[in-house]
């Protein structure tokens, strides 16, 4: 039975006509009674800007954690995932366009049977679940409650990072971790091929730092639009600004939605991988059949800590280099 409810949204304001603008992301979309909103989420009733995805969700499954991608927080454990059928960029390329830009078949889960299905998968005593797969800020206010309901559940966003800083600022107290997907370091790319902005995307990935969320960000390659040399070297000198020790994952791409670009080399992930191991301390190749960047290495003595499997085999329970004590970023 669905017992989907109609919950009004946070962060938007009511104007003149019964039209509302939405302050959830840099859209900032206006709209009148009976539209709806760019992330097809959030929709005019009335007068009033209702989450109508609220609860409604695409899927649930148990996943790797390393599907995140996450692999310094918690390696070799499963995590609850899910997500909503919506998402507040229009990427051209996207890998997951059957979710986030098109309707699909949902179910809704409410934040107590949600909180129920991760007790009953918590991983060693840790209760941790993920909203993923489109983009999960979309689904702000179903996260918001849950997040007041499961205090005691670590709460993990794969997310395009394109949120206003005051939404954000509300919710980052609850988030544990974070992948954030930086798409390119070039704003012309989030404008002609997205849809979005840089600079917000920047902004919440300094944010979330800050604020002590665990980061790793994924930068997925696509020949001819971010793939050359000096547009990689620019992200990772971004990146190493932030944080040397920020985990960076570069993933291939493969025609999908609307593109028809041939898939991404191997070879060019890999040089992505080596140049940016040259400042950042952990660097990943993902996707690509490749046992290079796989494993994880000790920055100071390079001793091996996590395994290509994903086992942990050399941090102690300090989170620590067991052969000479340097701090592992991370989760462990």
């Amino acid at each position: 039975m669905d017992n989907s409810i109609e919950r009004e949204a946070m962060f938007y304001e009511k104007l003149d006509n019964q039209q509302v603008r939405c302050l959830l992301c840099p859209h900032c979309c206006l709209l009148k009674v009976g539209e709806t909103g760019i992330c097809r989420g959030r929709k005019n009733i009335e007068g009033k800007l209702i989450a109508i995805n609220y609860g409604r969700t695409m899927g649930i499954s148990l996943d790797p954690i390393e599907k995140k991608p996450l692999y310094h927080f918690r390696p070799g454990s499963q995590i609850v995932s899910l997500g909503p059928n919506s998402c507040n960029l229009s990427c051209f390329f996207c890998q997951n366009y059957d979710s986030s830009q098109m309707p699909c078949l949902t179910a809704y889960i409410d934040p107590e049977q949600l909180y129920n299905l991760v007790l009953e998968h918590s991983y060693q005593g840790y209760k941790q679940v993920a909203f993923t797969y489109t983009e999960p800020f979309t689904w702000y206010e179903y996260i918001y409650d849950f997040a007041k309901l499961a205090r005691d559940t670590d709460i993990v966003m794969v997310t395009n990072g394109y949120i206003n800083p005051a939404p954000l600022k509300e919710l980052m107290p609850y988030i544990r971790a974070m992948n954030i997907d930086l798409k390119s370091i070039r704003n012309e790319f989030y404008v002609k091929h997205c849809n979005g902005g840089l600079e917000t995307v920047k902004q919440t990935i300094k944010n979330a730092f800050n604020a002590g969320i665990h980061i790793e960000l994924t930068n997925l390659l696509i020949p001819t639009l971010n793939d050359a040399e000096e547009d990689i070297q620019a992200l990772i000198d971004f990146v190493s600004s932030i944080s040397v020790d920020i985990p960076l994952h570069f993933s291939a791409y493969y025609p999908a939605y609307k593109s028809n670009i041939p898939p991404t080399s191997p070879r060019t992930v890999l040089k992505a991988c080596q140049m940016a191991k040259e400042k950042l301390s952990y660097v990943y190749a993902g996707n690509i059949w490749s046992d290079e960047f796989r494993e994880t290495y000790c920055p100071k003595c390079d001793n091996l800590v996590i395994s290509a499997h994903r086992k942990i085999v050399g941090i102690d329970d300090k989170g620590q280099c067991r052969n000479c004590s340097y701090r592992i970023y991370g989760v462990f």
